[in-house]
């Protein structure tokens, strides 16, 4: 009867630690409160110690919203390379460039820095500065550029652009591949004809010696330049190769966290659109979640997925050539600048089609942007009554721009995934653009609107515990 009985307990036991993270449970009592609605094409947030929060509009202009007055003031405007969609030539022209990335220094309180990415108009990189937020009324002010990433501005496409930090002060910079991916049969663009190098993948994401299509990883130094940490793909003096590059072969990889605990980097990549495998050509289109502890090459424009290999396509003759072994990729453009022999391609962790993924189903079938968003530690001697509950301990947020969703994915203490559910199934969001957990343990959310730009219903919201 002991036996029974105490089998019975355990049982109930286990029930209740299942019903925990039911999604009804982790979204009990959560409340969607809108902060900010006066923001135009809104890119990426900070949420500052003292409640206030910074952000930047893709057209060139950094906020600052105030929680007293509920307002926002322009603390910062330049006039930026950052074109409509409906006004660009049919090769694209900087449909994606703009004011792209914000973070703001470990050390804020202390030195008021404030890091932007941005393309400058008529230029021809995008960069990365450090600016100063002082004065009253607040102004940023005192730019020193750290870093700037040579760019094709007439080309359309990838740009990603997202700016954080790790627990170290190391910043990563998030760089797209700046290729024309419409000519390529929604294939790997990887044309090695002349005069077509817009529309070849290898001599930026795939080129060791090229700043596109990466994480990179700096350390900004107090007099305004930057140092090389240890660890990154390729150590300083390697031939052809730059040392800021941390993750290379990338599409798109607009949006990553790096959980500062664990010292992991979560980032999304968005992937090209091949409805199905070609024999001759390769995979069809899948974006990724990937992770990290180390620097690493992830494949792009030679390898997709758990490492789904392209052949090399002749665009000239309409031929293919081998496909590329994962453990030695080959870059053999006559783009590129850097190695023919590339590191060993990582496969992706998670990575999902347009149509139903029978891996994940809770990711849905559409079209597709994957962005991964911060990793959230349940803190019990917060003083908040907004933070989010303890059932989201050791919870990745992961969304989707085009899908309109939000995931929590549960990790145990190794960083393995354990499930995966809908953040907040009661609530929506129009395009999750920016997730940022804010000091109050509350996450706060762009909302980029409807449509693809200019968007009347774009605003900043909270999420957290309701009262």
């Amino acid at each position: 009867m002991n036996l029974f009985a105490s089998l019975v307990r355990l049982f109930f036991a286990l029930a209740l630690a299942a019903s925990i993270w039911a999604p009804q449970a982790q979204a009990a009592d959560l409340q969607k409160t809108v902060l900010v609605t006066d923001c135009e094409n809104p890119m990426q947030l900070e949420v500052l110690s003292d409640g206030r929060i910074l952000y930047i509009e893709r057209g060139g202009k950094v906020k600052l919203w105030t929680p007293g007055p509920q307002q926002s003031v322009v603390v910062w405007s330049r006039e930026v390379e950052a074109r409509n969609n409906s006004a660009t030539p049919a090769t694209g022209g900087a449909w994606e460039a703009g004011l792209l990335g914000l973070a703001v220094d470990p050390k804020f309180d202390r030195n008021h820095w404030v890091y932007l990415y941005y393309s400058p108009k008529a230029g021809n990189d995008v960069r990365v500065a450090r600016l100063t937020l002082e004065g009253t009324p607040p102004q940023l002010a005192d730019e020193k550029i750290l870093l700037k990433v040579p760019v094709d501005l007439e080309v359309c496409c990838h740009y990603a652009g997202g700016l954080g930090f790790d627990a170290q002060g190391n910043l990563y910079v998030a760089t797209g591949d700046n290729t024309v991916g419409f000519e390529s049969d929604a294939f790997a663009p990887t044309d090695f004809r002349e005069g077509r190098k817009f529309f070849d993948s290898a001599r930026s994401a795939g080129n060791a010696n090229d700043l596109r299509g990466k994480i990179l990883r700096i350390h900004p130094e107090p007099n305004g330049t930057v140092t090389i940490p240890p660890g990154n793909l390729f150590p300083p003096g390697t031939p052809n190769t730059r040392p800021e590059i941390y993750v290379m072969g990338c599409r798109n990889p607009w949006r990553f966290a790096v959980d500062a605990q664990s010292g992991t980097l979560y980032f999304g990549d968005v992937g090209p659109d091949a409805p199905m495998p070609l024999e001759q050509r390769g995979p069809a289109g899948f974006d990724e979640f990937n992770r990290t502890k180390q620097a690493g090459n992830f494949g792009w424009p030679f390898l997709i997925a758990d490492n789904r290999p392209y052949r090399q396509f002749d665009f000239a003759t309409k031929t293919s050539g081998p496909a590329q072994d994962p453990a030695q990729p080959l870059n053999l453009s006559p783009n590129n600048t850097g190695p023919k022999e590339l590191p060993p391609a990582q496969p992706a962790w998670m990575f999902y089609p347009a149509g139903p993924s029978a891996r994940f189903p809770l990711f849905g079938s559409g079209g597709r942007s994957a962005a991964a968003g911060p990793v959230y530690h349940f803190n019990a001697q917060l003083t908040s009554d907004r933070k989010l509950p303890a059932e989201l301990d050791n919870t990745l947020f992961i969304y989707e721009w085009m899908r309109n969703w939000i995931l929590a994915v549960k990790l145990d203490a190794q960083g393995e995934r354990i499930d995966i559910q809908r953040f907040a199934p009661g609530l929506t969001f129009k395009r999750p653009t920016d997730l940022k957990l804010g000091p109050d343990g509350a996450l706060y959310v762009i909302e980029f609107g409807s449509g693809w730009e200019n968007n009347r219903d774009a605003q900043i919201v909270r999420v957290g515990a309701a009262p």
